[in-house]
């Protein structure tokens, strides 16, 4: 029979606890998972001349349907010129976005939509208004002065997401190593053109570099909204300085 002196034991012991650290190092890596997006069929004059592929939202949901905790977050969608900016705001859930009226004149932004519904009333330049969202969804919001002015909050179950730049590219930071279920997100393309893109995705502890993601425009009709009582705006006219318009 053969004797393992105390010190082998410890050693052995040494081992075994740190390759049950090394795992549990291994677990927690992440790398960025990059991609780019192009739009085709689009009517839109800035991607028809300019290429301009930006607003469109990528986000990834774990295959085991488990995602990291998420924290607070703070963003903001500035109203200035009469327009939404940005036109399209990631969030994830339990995320609270500002609205900052940095025009001279009122504005009453609403959402009576999917997601989570909300009125701003009437309030005057230099001020804010915030809305705290709870649920994810896709929340399309309005002027309810302004029938020009759109925009879409996108609220996520998933911090792993991203938005395109002007050149359709994206990048999601931290995501850690594992099997997702890639989702895409543009207000111009159809619910079963949308469904046709979600594909799996394995992330590696460098990262992934994601196969281009085309979409198509084709089918999308633009549909005119209503103001938040449900009837049509009245014509438009110039906005009096000082009255809230």
């Amino acid at each position: 029979m053969t004797l393992r002196s105390p010190i082998c034991f410890r050693f052995t012991a040494l081992c075994l606890l740190l390759g049950a650290a090394f795992v549990a190092v291994g677990d927690l890596r992440a790398g960025a998972v990059a991609g780019a997006v192009q739009l085709t069929g689009s009517n839109e004059p800035s991607v028809r001349k300019h290429l301009d592929f930006s607003g469109i939202v990528i986000w990834l949901e774990p295959a085991g349907g488990m995602a990291a905790p998420l924290s607070p977050q703070h963003a903001r969608m500035v109203q200035k010129d009469k327009h939404f900016d940005p036109h399209v705001l990631a969030v994830d859930v339990g995320a609270t976005v500002e609205f900052p009226n940095l025009d001279t004149i009122f504005h009453s932004a609403f959402s009576s939509f999917d997601g989570q519904i909300f009125d701003l009333p009437l309030y005057p330049p230099g001020t804010s208004r915030s809305i705290h969202f709870t649920r994810p969804g896709v929340v399309r919001i309005f002027c309810n002065i302004h029938p020009s002015m759109s925009a879409l909050v996108v609220v996520l179950d998933s911090p792993y997401f991203a938005t395109t730049g002007k050149d359709g590219r994206f990048i999601l930071q931290n995501v850690p190593v594992g099997e997702y279920q890639l989702h895409v997100l543009h207000e111009r393309a159809t619910a079963e053109t949308l469904a046709a893109l979600v594909h799996n995705v394995t992330v590696s502890a460098s990262g992934a570099v994601l196969r281009p993601i085309t979409i198509s425009e084709v089918g999308y009709l633009p549909v005119a909204h209503k103001n938040k009582y449900g009837r049509d705006y009245p014509p438009v006219t110039d906005d009096l300085k000082g009255y809230p318009q």
